[in-house]
């Protein structure tokens, strides 16, 4: 079979890879998008961003029908349908992944479903069920993402022990659950089995839960978690699991004790492999660093000039968002034009129960590298908003340069933190003050006002709370 041409191939269709698919062919590209999965989407849409969102969501309900009862306004404890569920949730997937592929139709990007191998630089092998495609191509962006890790100990080839991939498929309602890893999917998923019914009890190798975030700000997530879990499990490790008829026994060491237990199931979820094997990436020029994530520049190119890569295997912040930026500065660069990935502001936002979002520069970081700046908080407990719906549990920060007034970080834990922090994403972008925020009228009563009366708790005169007057110069 003679080898398809393109100007572009972009391998793997997630939200990098579709991205730049979809930004290559508006900029008048011939383009392939490879995908092996029969959905595009990747893991994000699929395995990961939306399916846990819908379930965080479905969940959410329990929880506020259970806390309505002080309001005067009781239900009936609630039963889950699993398989209804399910196929709700599956039901969001089918219908992202089928607009995707009707986007790609619409743009005249080819897509080809199987797996890639590289012959060369410019050549590719695609394994398709109808047989071998090859597909040579002037430039390719390489966007096949990352897998769940789970250490070689735990990899019983028992369902029962699951990655986050198991955890999203909800399986059943298991009565009791370890999660291995207190980062943000295992705190994320913890939140939803709790509110369906789980007993759950995280264990966390590090002294802090969800240790990337400002302690502070994760402090109201951990109360509620404590509130909702069995049990939260600081410096402790897991050192065996096995099979025990229907359960798992799992061995650790938690307090200078050693403890053996049972569970109905076992979520891992200590971290994420860039997904660099049997790609044939040996046949390029593309360079791995010692953790397998392939290293590029900051125009996203690799050291094989005619391949570029993006997304969770080009390593740094493993975010969807982060891909799909990426995504539009390797086509532009492919384009032809100079630009680079640098200075960027790139938002985390984890979705557990408080939300907890931040952005620019956050205050162990800033203590770490030696940057000035000042701290400006406002309590929830302050905000009209937040006491009209019962979640006074929130905080929003804010990092500020002393010397010139600029928003260097903001941190915000609360529910939506997740919808608030694009103000203060774009705020640091653009290079504001915290004056600016402060003299920007926020629609009342509103949580995006906690912005606003954070800026003002800065020169002492938020409405809402009483603090010092900063000292004029």
């Amino acid at each position: 079979m003679d080898p398809i041409k393109t100007e572009i191939v972009v391998v793997g269709a997630g939200p990098g890879g579709y991205a730049a698919a979809f930004y290559a062919a508006d900029l008048g590209k011939k383009v392939i998008l490879i995908e092996r999965d029969k959905r595009l989407g990747g893991v994000c849409l699929n395995r990961g961003c939306i399916p846990s969102k819908a379930l965080l969501y479905a969940s959410h309900q329990i929880v506020n029908a259970r806390e309505s009862a002080h309001r005067g306004i009781t239900f009936a404890e609630p039963t889950v349908d699993v398989t209804k569920l399910r196929t709700w949730k599956e039901s969001i997937l089918e219908k992202l992944a089928g607009g995707v592929g009707t986007l790609a139709k619409m743009r005249g990007v080819q897509v080809i479903h199987g797996r890639a191998y590289f012959e060369g630089s410019n050549k590719l092998r695609v394994e398709t069920e109808h047989g071998q495609q090859f597909v040579e191509y002037d430039k390719a962006v390489l966007a096949v993402g990352s897998s769940p890790a789970i250490p070689k100990a735990f990899d019983l080839g028992n369902p029962r022990v699951m990655t986050s991939t198991g955890a999203l498929e909800i399986e059943d309602i298991p009565e009791t659950l370890l999660i291995v890893g207190g980062g943000y999917i295992g705190m994320e998923l913890g939140f939803v089995y709790s509110a369906l019914g789980t007993k759950v009890t995280v264990v966390e190798a590090m002294d802090a839960i969800l240790a990337g975030a400002d302690a502070d700000l994760a402090r109201p997530v951990v109360a509620n978690a404590k509130k909702s879990f069995k049990e939260i499990r600081l410096k402790a490790r897991v050192t065996k699991m096995a099979t025990v008829g229907k359960q798992i026994k799992v061995d650790s060491e938690y307090n200078g004790q050693q403890l053996s237990e049972l569970y109905d199931r076992v979520l891992v979820a200590v971290g994420r492999v860039p997904n660099s094997s049997d790609l044939g990436l040996e046949n390029t020029g593309v360079q791995l660093d010692e953790r397998g994530y392939v290293k590029v520049n900051h125009h996203q190119q690799t050291d094989d000039p005619a391949i570029y890569a993006i997304g969770d295997i080009a390593g740094g912040i493993l975010l969807a968002h982060k891909a799909h930026k990426e995504a539009r500065i390797a086509i532009e660069n492919i384009d032809g034009e100079d630009v680079v990935f640098e200075n960027i502001v790139i938002p985390a936002v984890v979705f557990t129960d408080p939300e907890l979002a931040w952005c620019g520069v956050t205050e162990a970081e800033a203590k770490e590298k030696g940057i000035k700046y000042e701290v400006a908080k406002f309590p929830w407990s302050a905000s009209g908003r937040a006491l009209s719906f019962d979640r006074t549990d929130g905080v929003t920060k804010m990092l500020i340069d002393p010397d010139t007034d600029r928003v260097l970080g903001v941190g915000i834990c609360g529910a939506g933190a997740g919808e608030l922090i694009a103000e203060a994403t774009l705020a640091i972008e653009m290079g504001a003050t915290a004056e600016d925020i402060a003299l920007t009228v926020h629609a009342h009563p509103t949580l995006s006002e906690t912005l606003m009366e954070c800026a003002e708790v800065f020169y002492g005169h938020a409405t809402h709370t009483f603090t010092k007057k900063k000292p004029t110069e």
